[in-house]
């Protein structure tokens, strides 16, 4: 047992260097974390300081610290919350983790890591931090929709991350990545968090209710604490990380619906530990594993930033958020956190990792929270520079998907409709884990089933491992090829409910853009479907075959897009001469009417171009004298000009440099939230000028 001065040494030297440094940190607008981390280094044996703490008696404290630290976490999560952020988030985040541990797990090979070790380094990747983002976030004043968005991503990342430490707790300790024992291993692990979660629901919200109405605040304090570490314990007792039970504990106080008491109370207790917890972090940092892994740091933190903001900004749009918003929210998440910091001294408490990857992890931290406030920051002008540059075909395209996704969510679904949407991607499900096991199965066990051909047949190893490769490709085909074929159906029976088929006359007027959103949603279900088979199977797979397969496709699929998107464009350009035909028409016949109703029924003819509208600038408009590059009203609000109508003519498809001038039309097109956000924009009066003198 440790000497109580020791220890009372060691939490003193721990808090006041913590304290030296938050101040510090704080004066400099910086996240309090690096602070920790600095004064972690600072009192760490690897640096020559006049104050060194033990760092045994350090790492003790500090579990308490990961264990509260992971209770408010999970105070903040909730089911009801999980529920309120909506399958956009749920599938954003799926896409962009998956994305995350896939170039992780592939960095890590390049550098010759071994296989356990990659995988925790994409995991290590995969979830942006909570904390930072709100502190950034408040600092900065961001709110709305980009600030819903962000959070709802944040929320699902912190389940999956909930899922990772114990599949990975599983992983080292158990099967390894033996596909039959790691599928055993999983199973147990879904029922011990069914299992507990079911049990937990039915007694902790009531007991809590309870606790809470004696209105005693140390009664809730101690209950709480008290449920916190009993469940880490048991989660540890079946052979799970602390941090699994802790989350948990917290989640269901939170069903509850009293979880803000709680977090208030606890909130002092969990930052004194929670200091000690990243001090601890910054204790592990070897300068010399730093600079002998330098390389490993700056290419991963490139990855973070740029695989993050690829994924997330992909994913988001995808769900149908807008461009601008989609790219802004990718960089608000471009950091790794807490989450990181936990899952990397899992990896070395387990021996399953070396002793570098912490030191990396907590250095590609410190690195993406330093940049996480600057691209926050630079997101607008970024965003708006992206739309700038993008080809007219794919400017037309990100204003045209979000009306069709708008309309998607509101179409009317019958019940044998939405019994075909269920079954299609459940069968797609089916396919895609029957050609992923396949795959993973026969390499993984490719000894073996070499063996048995080589002496069923007679035939030597290499012609034995030939017949192998072709006996998957034999049996992986048919599936693979249902991948496709179902996604397609999947994607023709959602894109019809927003474009039918049918038109008058017999015409079918809606071809165009419903090919267009046909092949978008082709993309959006091998990405959301792949990307996550792919990132189960790399480790089974010789140079990650499954990414390329992947790949292969998205640019089949991606040559597909261009060509229809350039027939979009043109399909819009005839659809903005019938707009400004009809509002020439309404000018001559019904001087001073609304060409509203004119609209209207343009829209029936011409579906799937979005909702029309017609705001004339008058010369009290804030439009007037600028061009449309100045007025940035797609990047704005989403909404975008499709022609204008003046006295001298229409213009068909304007483009940027074009000025707007007093008496002009402007027909928009967009969804009805773009159209009304456009137009209060538009219509907004700009104060007179006072006179001189």
């Amino acid at each position: 047992m440790n000497d109580p001065h020791q220890f009372l040494s060691a939490l003193t030297v721990v808090l006041c260097v913590a304290a030296f440094t938050t101040v510090l940190f704080q004066r400099l607008k910086q996240p309090v974390i690096l602070g920790y981390i600095l004064a972690g280094l600072l009192i760490g044996p690897h640096v020559p300081f006049p104050l060194v703490a033990d760092l045994g008696i350090v790492q003790t404290l500090s579990e308490v610290g990961v264990i509260l630290v992971m209770f408010s976490l999970g105070l903040e999560f909730s089911l009801r919350k999980l529920g309120s952020v909506g399958p956009p988030a749920a599938l954003t985040a799926l896409f962009e983790t998956s994305l995350m541990m896939w170039l992780g797990y592939t960095v890590a090979q390049l550098f010759g890591w071994t296989a356990i070790e990659s995988i925790f380094t994409g995991a290590v990747l995969a979830i942006s931090s909570t904390t930072i983002v709100a502190k950034a976030f408040q600092e900065q004043s961001v709110s709305g929709k980009l600030r819903e968005i962000v959070f709802g991503v944040l929320i699902v990342e912190d389940l999956i991350a909930i899922l990772l430490l114990a599949a990975l707790t599983a992983i080292a300790t158990g099967s390894g990545l033996a596909p039959g024992p790691l599928a055993i291993t999983l199973g147990k692990l879904a029922a011990f968090l069914l299992a507990l979660m079911s049990i937990g629901l039915l007694l902790v919200p009531r007991a809590m209710r309870l606790i809470i109405g004696l209105k005693r605040p140390e009664t809730i304090i101690i209950s709480s604490v008290g449920l916190c570490f009993a469940l880490a314990l048991l989660a540890n007792a079946f052979g799970y990380s602390v941090a699994l039970g802790a989350f948990i504990a917290g989640s269901l106080i939170a069903e509850s619906g009293e979880e803000k008491q709680v977090e208030k109370l606890v909130e002092p207790v969990r930052d004194i530990f929670a200091a000690v917890f990243f001090v601890s972090i910054g204790m592990l940092i070897d300068p010399a594993l730093v600079i002998a892994h330098w390389r490993a740091i700056l290419i991963l933190t490139l990855v973070v930033i740029s695989g993050k903001l690829f994924g997330v900004s992909v994913g988001t749009f995808l769900t149908g958020t807008r461009l601008q918003t989609s790219i802004k929210s990718g960089m608000s998440l471009a950091q790794i956190g807490e989450f990181s910091f936990i899952i990397a001294g899992l990896g070395m408490t387990l021996n399953a990792t070396r002793d570098f990857l912490s030191p990396v992890a907590i250095m590609v931290s410190a690195l993406t929270t330093l940049t996480t406030p600057w691209l926050i920051r630079a997101s607008d002008p970024v965003a708006n520079w992206i739309d700038h540059v993008l080809p007219r075909p794919l400017q037309t395209f990100s204003v045209l998907y979000g009306s069709w996704i708008e309309g998607l969510r509101k179409a009317p679904r019958s019940r044998g409709t939405v019994a075909k949407i269920r079954r299609l991607f459940l069968m797609l499900l089916l396919d895609a884990a029957i050609f992923a096991g396949i795959l993973a199965g026969g390499t993984n066990y490719r000894t073996g089933l070499i063996e048995i051909i080589q002496g069923r047949t007679g035939l030597s190893f290499i012609f034995s491992g030939l017949l192998l490769i072709a006996s998957m490709i034999a049996l992986a085909a048919p599936f693979f090829l249902g991948v496709l074929r179902l996604g397609r159906r999947l994607g023709v029976t959602l894109a019809e409910l927003v474009l039918p088929a049918s038109g008058p006359n017999g015409l079918d007027l809606a071809e165009a853009p419903r090919r267009m959103l046909v092949i978008t949603f082709e993309i959006a279900i091998l990405l959301l479907i792949g990307a996550p088979i792919v990132v189960l199977t790399r480790p089974f797979l010789f140079i990650g075959q499954g990414g390329l397969l992947l790949l292969a496709m998205i640019i089949i699929l991606g040559i597909a897009f261009w060509r229809s998107a350039t027939n979009l464009q043109g399909h819009v350009r005839a659809g903005s001469e019938v707009v400004v035909a009809a509002l020439a028409r309404q000018s001559r016949s019904r001087e001073g009417a609304s060409p509203q109703e004119d609209l209207a029924q343009i829209e029936k003819l011409l579906p799937g171009l979005g909702t029309f509208s017609a705001v004339p600038l008058t010369t009290s408009s804030p439009a007037v004298g600028k061009t449309l590059a100045e007025l940035n009203l797609r990047a704005l609000t989403g909404a975008s000009v499709l022609a204008i109508t003046r006295a001298e003519g229409p213009i068909i498809a304007p483009t940027a440099h074009e000025i707007l001038l007093a008496g002009d039309v402007l027909a928009l097109t967009g969804t009805q939230i773009a159209i009304d956000s456009a137009r209060q924009q538009l219509e907004r009066q700009t104060p007179p000028k006072k006179k001189q003198g």
